[in-house]
């Protein structure tokens, strides 16, 4: 029939651009899911109290711009900054990073952390064959009881400076 369009094929884009919101679900519950799974690794193989029985950490998927894909529901003070950490060491070390690469940080005031005792470990992921730059990332933030400070427990009460807290790691 002439001047009929035709229909998009079954999970394409429509011509507006919109998603297909059924594919747009099982897109997104597949990358919290993945997050779940990364959490419940984390906690099964930690051998701090804070992970594993008071479940202080986080996990969560991005892109390959850095930005926020998916979150497993953990802490959220811990997901509202993970994405500047995962930019930060993106920006920090563009061109010079490679599969097998690990980034640690934790410092509040450059790094994108909540407070010294939080570390965040992320890891860039590269498809084969897919050049140089990471395809997504995946971050996991735990809280540790001791990250060097002046008193055990690394957040003295008489601190002037974030130094007397502990270990300040940007990456």
């Amino acid at each position: 029939q002439r001047g009929a369009e035709a229909a998009p094929a079954e999970g394409a884009p429509s011509p507006s651009g919109d998603a297909d919101p059924v594919q747009l679900s099982l897109y997104s519950h597949r990358f919290m899911g993945i997050a779940e799974q990364m959490g419940r690794t984390l906690q099964r193989t930690s051998v701090s109290t804070n992970i594993k029985e008071r479940l202080d950490f986080s996990c969560a998927l991005f892109d390959a711009s850095g930005g926020l894909v998916a979150n497993a529901p953990h802490i959220p003070v811990h997901l509202g900054a993970m994405q500047d950490a995962v930019q930060l060491q993106q920006r920090r070390w563009e061109g010079d990073i490679h599969a097998g690469d690990v980034f640690l940080s934790n410092c509040p005031h450059t790094a994108g952390g909540s407070h010294l005792p939080d570390l965040t470990v992320i890891t860039p992921a590269f498809l084969p064959g897919d050049g140089e730059a990471p395809a997504f990332w995946v971050a996991s933030r735990g809280h540790h009881a001791d990250i060097g400070g002046a008193t055990p427990g690394s957040m003295p009460p008489f601190s002037h400076s974030l130094s007397e807290e502990g270990a300040r790691i940007v990456g």
